[in-house]
């Protein structure tokens, strides 16, 4: 793993390399209804159609393959998740044969937590709170000399996750900015990082649901969320975490735009079935934050020289027995 305080375009370079050959290198998509409506150029980069159903995937392949390559020996992993990072690190443990085993909190959607026992991890359930998630993955990894990957906290994740940044400065020359869902911060964290170490004109804007309340803490520069650490409630179940992890903070802090988007669980959902129905393209909740961020009224204060703006289609793991609308 990285023994490093810093993540940088290089960890990111070497992440690529080294997960290349087991992820999809996903496509770019366009539409005019969308630039008509919003009156810019709009790219979607479709992490829908990546393994696992997300980009989750990218992160915790690193992190597996950095443990496989150290000298530190495991008997498998943990993590807590809600359940695109629990399939991802079963997926990438199961490529390493490595043994894992996934903390999910109750309600999690059936179709995830399926998909978990699918790549042959152990599914643990808790309750549906961060503490309680914490203290069950905690007691699991001592319980079977598990080693915790999360979600989001992690440099080897981050650094995979910031392999969409290469994979979208390559795809689309001359943009302008990126936009991004943000719960924990390691996506963002590590696309800030991959794009504006390549292309540092670019901006990169967090998208949010209600309650997370980004903005002001980027604005001040500090970490500003209670302790405890509370759960939102959100119909986009795969981001219920309000704080930026510790170690995303400073990147998130100093590469994202202070200017956040907000979005409400009505705009998700109507977001999410504009998605499906005028795209053609099945996104989950989270998945369709940036795109609701993008129909709403508030790309109206976005700056009008940034016309060409990239949107990240995080996932596509949806329960379609229980579709929000």
């Amino acid at each position: 793993m990285m023994n490093c305080n810093e993540m940088s375009l290089e960890h990111v370079i070497r992440a690529a390399r080294r997960i290349g050959a087991h992820i999809h290198k996903t496509p770019i998509f366009t539409s005019g209804t969308v630039d008509k409506i919003t009156g810019r150029h709009v790219y979607f980069k479709a992490e829908n159609m990546q393994k696992t159903g997300s980009f989750k995937i990218r992160g915790a392949l690193n992190a597996v393959m950095c443990l496989k390559e150290s000298d530190n020996a495991t008997q498998g992993v943990v993590t807590h998740s809600t359940g695109n990072h629990g399939q991802a690190l079963a997926c990438a443990a199961q490529l390493a044969a490595m043994p894992c085993s996934v903390v999910i909190p109750r309600g999690t959607p059936s179709v995830k937590v399926e998909a978990i026992r699918g790549y042959g991890a152990e599914v643990v359930f808790c309750e549906a709170t961060q503490q309680s998630r914490k203290e069950t993955c905690a007691r699991v990894a001592e319980e079977r000399g598990l080693i915790h990957v999360p979600a989001y906290d992690h440099y080897d994740v981050m650094a995979g996750q910031g392999t969409i940044g290469l994979e979208i400065c390559e795809q689309v020359p001359d943009l302008d900015a990126v936009f991004v869902m943000t719960s924990g911060g390691g996506l963002i964290a590590g696309i800030a990082t991959a794009v504006k170490g390549l292309q540092p004109d670019v901006k990169v804007f967090a998208v949010e649901v209600e309650g997370k309340d980004l903005q002001r803490c980027l604005e001040a520069g500090e970490r500003l969320w209670p302790n405890p650490p509370q759960t939102l409630k959100t119909v986009a179940d795969a981001t219920p975490t309000q704080q930026i992890g510790q170690l995303p903070w400073p990147i998130v802090r100093d590469l994202v735009e202070k200017q956040v988007f907000t979005v409400s669980d009505e705009e998700i959902i109507a977001a999410m079935k504009f998605t499906w129905t005028r795209l053609k393209t099945v996104v989950e909740a989270a998945g369709a934050a940036p795109m609701a961020a993008i129909l709403s009224k508030q790309l109206q204060t976005l700056d009008p020289s940034i016309q060409r703006i990239c949107v990240v289609l995080c996932g596509g793991n949806v329960d379609v027995d229980n579709l929000p609308w």
